[in-house]
């Protein structure tokens, strides 16, 4: 595992730390080839049932990193460079297991695109989000153009990318942006908020998030076939008798993803 890169696994749990805390965690391409075998070892791993990202020292992270980017002199090293940065986004959007990023500080330019590419955010209340791309004469990329033109009134998300304010934690929650904001530490509030997933039907969950993630590309016909196609399976699994024994048995059910 590469050294920009924290990872460690604490019972059902995988944490993913971004650590350059002395570049404010900007994205390099060691990082960004690290964040990737991170979450793929997560996602061949049967124990662990969510992904837990974060950045190490004060922020969660700075974006891209402007002293190489600067030095990107052509089409070619310019588009390796983007490639590599999003396949993380890739990565976290096609994982099968749920995703929660843990933001402290602040998120600006490809960090906030790697915290709202999670499924989820918890974000501490002194936490900010920042646009930063049009500082520096860009647009948002790894995806945050489309995410926040999918959740947010256009006049809005023209806003937030061509003001370039930091959006407070609190504003980004009821944009529907941040799902839990916390006072305390925000590992733990993240760990918390996983409860329901780590308790939950892996093999449900994996074909929610997919879903939903590509809802928006299929029709209503072929949403419906898709449904009935996984419901299909999904009522012949282990997971779904054990869920209707512990009803029965009026337990909590102990989901296995089979």
């Amino acid at each position: 595992m590469a050294d920009a890169v924290k990872y460690e696994k604490k019972e059902s749990i995988a944490f993913i730390s971004m650590n350059r805390p002395e570049k404010r965690n900007a994205l390099s391409i060691e990082m960004a080839n690290g964040f990737v075998e991170a979450l793929k070892d997560a996602e061949n791993d049967s124990a662990i049932k969510t992904v837990i990202i974060s950045g190490e020292g004060k922020i969660f992270s700075a974006g891209g990193d402007l002293e190489v980017l600067h030095t990107l002199d052509n089409s070619v090293k310019i588009m390796e460079y983007m490639k590599q940065a999003l396949e993380i986004i890739q990565t976290i959007r096609e994982l099968d297991k749920y995703v929660i990023s843990a933001v402290h500080g602040f998120a600006a330019g490809a960090g906030f695109s790697i915290a709202v590419a999670a499924d989820f955010v918890v974000a501490k209340k002194d936490a900010a989000f920042v646009c930063s791309f049009t500082n520096v004469g860009i647009i948002p990329d790894l995806g945050l153009l489309k995410k926040l033109t999918d959740n947010l009134p256009s006049a809005i998300a023209k806003e937030w990318i061509s003001s370039g304010r930091p959006v407070s934690a609190e504003e980004a929650y009821h944009r529907g942006i941040v799902n839990k904001v916390t006072e305390g530490d925000v590992l733990e509030a993240a760990a918390d908020y996983a409860g329901f997933i780590v308790n939950g039907p892996p093999l449900a969950n994996k074909f929610v998030k997919h879903m939903v993630n590509h809802a928006d590309e299929w029709s209503t016909g072929t949403n419906d076939l898709q449904e009935t196609a996984i419901q299909t399976l999904l009522l012949q699994s282990e997971d779904n008798k054990e869920g209707i024994q512990a009803f029965f048995e009026k337990r909590n059910p102990a989901f296995k993803g089979k």
